[in-house]
């Protein structure tokens, strides 16, 4: 099973999410997470992060998506998300 949940800030995406994930023992995949696990851990991608959030401008979309590629290819994964 794959869920994709897309809507604005605040209308309980990650809530549901959490939900979903419990009640079907699948992983949450959130983009925001795994932006705060990249700059943490001071990976490659991370860095690059920084650098734009340290300028104030978003992180490019494609900075974003080698993040959930990365994630995505981890073994949790596999059975859905």
């Amino acid at each position: 099973m794959r869920l994709i949940l897309i809507g604005p800030p605040g209308v309980g995406k990650g809530t549901q999410a959490r939900r979903l994930a419990e009640h079907f023992g699948i992983p949450q995949v959130a983009t925001g997470d795994m932006l705060r696990d990249h700059v943490g851990k001071e990976t490659e991608l991370g860095r690059q992060a920084q650098a734009y959030m340290n300028k104030g401008q978003l992180v490019p979309d494609d900075v974003i998506l080698a993040m959930v590629e990365t994630r995505l290819r981890e073994p949790d994964t596999a059975g859905g998300f």
